[in-house]
């Protein structure tokens, strides 16, 4: 998972990208259903790096050899501190094709919903025009 945290600090979303299968399935914290693609899910991390601020990760869990791995973050959104993680599967090519994130307290949570809520139009329209 280096390559995904350097991607994420380095803000290269043309590496983040790279790093999803065609087939991902991103599972939000603050939406009931999951987005299920590589355009979409592309979309979606390009807008969460435009809402969080201080990003950064403080573990990582997972077992050598595993496609399973658990990111813990912290971040600030809308003012409020968040802590999260981001659940990340890999397929038997090394790509993401899972990838679910959790975070608390519900004050963040809801910071976050207002915030990526507001960027949703944008989100689509990448989605869309690639």
């Amino acid at each position: 998972m280096k390559a995904f945290r350097d991607a994420v600090y380095a803000r290269d979303t043309a590496a983040i990208e790279a790093l999803l299968a065609e087939n991902v399935v991103f599972t939000s914290p603050v939406a009931f259903k999951p987005y299920p693609g590589k355009a979409i899910t592309a979309a979606i991390l390009r807008a969460v790096l435009r809402v969080f601020e201080d990003f950064r990760y403080v573990k990582e869990l997972s077992a050598a050899g595993d496609r399973d791995h658990a990111l813990v973050f912290e971040a600030t959104v809308g003012g409020r501190a968040i802590t999260g993680c981001d659940f990340l599967h890999l397929d038997e090519d090394g790509l993401i094709d899972e990838f679910t994130v959790m975070v608390r307290p519900l004050s963040a949570a809801q910071a976050l919903a207002e915030a990526m809520n507001a960027q949703f139009p944008r989100i689509q329209r990448e989605a869309t025009d690639g």
